[in-house]
């Protein structure tokens, strides 16, 4: 789709996550064994055959940088259209919020060669078809289409969800921010279809104003004003606000059924290429429900689990029910239970490491 333009918009991460990002940002946060989640938005949009995508950080963004680099593995290392990477430009400065990002980077929209602009947070493990949210935009002939999803999971106690209320027409009539959704409540995914004369107009009317945030002072504030629809998206995606349902939406992917509803035949979710060797498992090695990256040794016992690349797994060690992220070295009769490893992190020889109640992070390259 020539005529559209993806934003991927980082600036209003919720930190839920801090164990993980104390050196980057949410969106790079690996996931699933050898992906980030800002991965599955990235595919999203790709799969769509929208070739003109930009990403929108506001702090720890070297990481995400990296993963993306030129954006090749997604098709997007292209003269015409082509991944952007539009970073604070004063980073010494407090963001205050995404709008004033836009705009800071106004005359990014401005050049823009499309009509239609597709704005999605980098978080959501999900598989959502742009082209159909863009017909039933234009089929409804909406200013805003707002895509929401029917809350599903455990009652959580803080709030850090915005929901929104649809009526029977589909029309958006009220926003509520920083709400704890009940079961089937409409939360906001906080991924927008709109034009692009309209977002450079809001973004030029808001920030003139005083006003930064896109979701409260131009979606909620013009609710009176502007044809603004709900799309309800029904496809697979976990709601991850902690350490817990990190933990449980990965070891989600262990379940053949839940892999199958994200790549299909026609689908796909792509990711940084590193060229390594097949897993090696050794004769010692038992393996079971799990998932393993290439670039392993296995030498151990992992039972499921989920391996990214480049993992160890020594002769007599066990790792159960744990995440082990890229590199990580279990060794020698060590035990591992419950866990998360965040990169390069080594379980010395003999060490049991079990988290009790719920999982434990491990920081990055911390030697147990």
């Amino acid at each position: 789709m020539d005529n559209v333009l993806g934003i991927i918009n980082l600036i209003n991460e919720r930190q839920h996550l801090k164990e993980l990002t104390a050196h980057r940002n949410v969106a790079s946060v690996p996931f699933g064994g050898r992906y980030r989640l800002i991965d599955f938005t990235m595919s999203n949009f790709i799969n769509a055959d929208v070739s003109k995508v930009a990403v929108f950080p506001k702090e720890k963004y070297l990481s995400v940088m990296d993963h993306l680099g030129s954006g090749k593995e997604w098709n997007l290392d292209r003269r015409s259209g082509g991944l952007f990477i539009l970073p604070p430009i004063h980073p010494d400065e407090t963001v205050t919020g995404d709008m004033k990002q836009f705009y800071d980077h106004l005359s990014f929209f401005e050049r823009a060669d499309a009509e239609t602009v597709i704005i999605s947070p980098g978080s959501h493990v999900c598989k959502i078809d742009f082209n159909e949210v863009l017909a039933y935009h234009k089929k409804h002939k909406a200013d805003i289409t707002v895509v929401y999803k029917d809350y599903v999971g455990e009652l959580i106690e803080k709030p850090i969800y915005h929901t929104c209320s649809v009526d029977s027409d589909e029309d958006i009539t009220d926003i509520s921010f920083y709400t704890i959704p009940r079961p089937g409540d409409h939360v906001c995914l906080e991924t927008f279809i709109i034009s692009k004369t309209l977002l450079v107009k809001l973004i030029k009317s808001c920030v003139a104003s005083g006003e930064n945030d896109f979701l409260k002072d131009a979606v909620k504030a013009n609710l009176h004003r502007f044809n603004v629809k709900g799309y309800n998206f029904t496809g697979d995606m976990p709601f991850i606000h902690s350490i817990e349902s990190f933990h449980s939406s990965n070891m989600n992917f262990l379940n053949p059924s839940v892999i199958r509803s994200f790549f299909g035949d026609t689908w796909d979710v792509y990711t940084k290429i590193k060229h390594e060797a097949p897993t090696k498992y050794s004769g010692s090695s038992k393996v079971t429900n799990s998932l393993i990256a290439n670039g392993c040794v296995i030498e151990g016992t992992v039972e499921n689990s989920i391996l990214f690349r480049g993992v160890k797994v020594k002769k007599g060690a066990i790792i159960r029910n744990s995440i082990i992220m890229q590199k990580g070295e279990i060794e020698e009769g060590a035990i591992v239970e419950n866990i998360i490893t965040d990169k390069e992190v080594k379980i010395t020889s003999e060490k049991k490491v079990i988290g009790i109640k719920q999982p434990t992070v491990i920081k990055k390259a911390e030697i147990i």
